[in-house]
């Protein structure tokens, strides 16, 4: 079976940069769209960024518009997230997310079908 390894977080100060990576094995996810997802202590899980199978299409969260990049590089089956000008608000586990269902992104997390472990990202002031 699939399995979704994230990898690149870590700590940071506000307006530092981090690059998320997001890697499959087991099986190919070129044909399946991808999201990344965040989870706050005491928080619901919520939509980051998402990518289409093709890599056409984007979308992002509003609260992270203009500062973090989602790509996908199907050769190598790996996603990345980078995020720039970090708050101390975008503390969170990342999780990537992949969906075998649909081949464009969702913004909800039923949706999709593998999902990593997570990657831990602070964001210190």
């Amino acid at each position: 079976q699939g399995q979704l390894v994230e990898s690149g977080g870590g700590s940071v100060e506000t307006g530092g940069s981090l690059r998320l990576s997001c890697a499959a094995s087991g099986r190919t996810f070129s044909s399946s769209s991808i999201g990344w997802f965040r989870q706050a202590p005491g928080k619901d899980r919520e939509f980051v960024a998402g990518i289409s199978w093709r890599g056409s299409s984007t979308g992002y969260a509003d609260t992270v518009k203009g500062r973090f990049t989602i790509a996908r590089d199907n050769a190598k089956n790996t996603v990345y997230l980078q995020m720039n000008s970090l708050k101390p608000e975008d503390t969170a586990v990342y999780f990537c997310a992949a969906s075998v269902r649909f081949s464009y992104y969702s913004q909800r997390s039923n949706e999709y079908d593998y999902w990593g472990q997570g990657t831990q990202v602070t964001v210190s002031s």
